[in-house]
């Protein structure tokens, strides 16, 4: 298994009480919440925290996209991606992901990741997403014509790392009378590409295809639908005619570690509770806006994100497996199980949620790196069908 450090950069500095007025911490929560010299301080200790993840043995580090509010205040992962690149030397880079589609001009960000790949020698994964539902508020554009403008923009992408240039590119959302993009992308023939999801199953028909066959990420999910998604990837790439491999799948969970059991609860209580029901929780119609996806898709991502409209404690949060926390031995087992269940080759860890503070954030990335992370990387993946063989 590959561990990733997994980063939000959420405004840890957030007065709590903001929901006594506003109904969410994305879109209208006024930026007069924002204080500049706590984000000062706040983006270069993430960084760090980013940085210090290459010297633990993480095998790689995630930035992400987020848009007006205070969950995740990095509305270019690319800045923090580009300091990430000079400032270390082994890690892989992965931005998970760039909404591409919320843009008029993807062409920018297909050079932003040229860029970031050829300064990191080849080290950069590019993660392609539609963006949640708040983004579209956020960015003037139409949830209707998300799926649609999302795969045009991929495709458009592709061919600009892919095809000499230049040439033209007509679309329905994206015409381009000159595409050649310099630089060229180091690795061959693109990045590799990740896809996070919520749980659309046109999102996992489309990345199972043979034609892409990218790595399919679930992210705050209980496991038990994390499983049924994960199976329905298998499903789909059997469909196609091939088996999916462990590299093909990854979960992001927020994960604690502390001395013993009930050490980590009581450490991490306030800090997961307030990400889960302050920062991450959005009303339906924010977070699935009408025209966004399918009705089966709402249907089955209600289900797996009930954590984002219903309070939670830390006990159903861990009961659900939505987050791992507990002692090494703990967490280790628990991940391990998870790891078999279904044989997953990339696990994303969030070890800095919400409000937690500083020193907590090190100790927990401390104590996953030296008693945890090791058995994970060591740990023999194999695939349902070679443990059925093995049997």
């Amino acid at each position: 298994m590959q561990v990733y450090l997994f980063h939000l950069m959420p405004y840890a500095d957030l007065d709590l009480d903001f929901d006594k007025k506003y109904k969410s911490s994305w879109v209208v929560l006024p930026n007069s919440y924002f204080d500049p010299v706590k984000g000062h301080d706040l983006y270069n200790r993430y960084l760090d925290e980013l940085e210090y993840g290459e010297e633990l043995g993480f095998d790689g580090l995630c930035v992400n996209e987020h848009h007006q509010n205070a969950y995740g205040i990095m509305p270019s992962p690319i800045v923090m991606a580009s300091a990430l690149a000079r400032a270390t030397k082994r890690v892989k880079i992965a931005v998970v992901g760039n909404a591409f589609g919320i843009r008029e001009h993807p062409l920018t960000l297909a050079e932003e990741h040229a860029m970031l790949d050829c300064i990191t020698g080849g080290r950069l994964i590019s993660g392609m997403v539609r963006g949640i539902g708040c983004e579209y508020y956020s960015m003037g554009a139409n949830p209707a014509f998300s799926h649609e403008r999302f795969h045009e923009a991929h495709d458009l992408v592709i061919q600009a790392w892919t095809r000499p240039g230049p040439f033209a590119f007509e679309g329905k959302h994206y015409n381009f009378e000159y595409v050649n993009v310099w630089p060229r992308v180091f690795q061959k023939p693109h990045p590799p590409i990740w896809c996070p999801s919520q749980g659309s199953f046109e999102t996992i028909e489309w990345t199972a295809h043979p034609d892409r066959k990218y790595t399919y990420l679930q992210t705050y999910s209980p496991f038990t639908a994390v499983m049924k998604f994960m199976g329905a990837y298998r499903d789909m790439a059997r469909k196609y005619g091939y088996e999916a491999q462990p590299e093909q799948l990854g979960w992001l969970a927020p994960i604690y570690v502390a001395d013993t059991d009930e050490k980590a609860i009581d450490e991490a209580r306030p800090h997961i509770e307030a990400f889960a029901n302050k920062f991450l929780r959005n009303p339906l119609e924010m977070l699935l806006p009408p025209g966004y996806t399918s009705t089966a898709s709402m249907r089955n991502i209600r289900k797996a994100k009930t954590s984002l409209t219903v309070r939670q404690t830390i006990e159903s949060l861990m009961e659900n497996e939505v987050i791992i926390v507990g002692s090494p031995d703990t967490v280790r087992e628990k991940l391990l199980n998870c790891q078999r269940r279904v044989a997953l080759g990339n696990l994303l860890a969030l070890m800095q949620f919400g409000t937690l503070p500083a020193d907590l954030t090190k100790r927990n990335m401390d104590l996953f790196a030296a008693e945890v992370m090791p058995a994970l990387q060591a740990s023999d993946i194999r695939t349902p069908q070679e443990d059925a063989v093995a049997a």
